[in-house]
């Protein structure tokens, strides 16, 4: 979780090689997840919010080693 502009964002980063369209349909889905907007782009995933817990939960459903970070 990372502070943009004094907002809070959920960033995935350090994320596993994989062609740049399967990230944009992960960005995609978790947006609709979490209720909230984002964008992939420099290798991450930011999802605007607070949402470590469902973003975690995610992941790990589909076979990440996934670590949370920060407060």
């Amino acid at each position: 979780m990372n502070s943009r502009g004094g907002k809070t964002v959920t960033v995935l980063f350090e994320l596993p090689v994989a062609e740049m369209k399967y990230y944009q349909k992960m960005t995609k889905k978790l947006k609709n997840l979490c209720g909230s907007g984002g964008t992939y782009k420099n290798d991450q995933i930011e999802i605007q919010g607070d949402h470590r817990d469902k973003v975690y939960e995610y992941l790990k459903g589909l076979g990440f080693q996934a670590k949370l970070a920060g407060g």
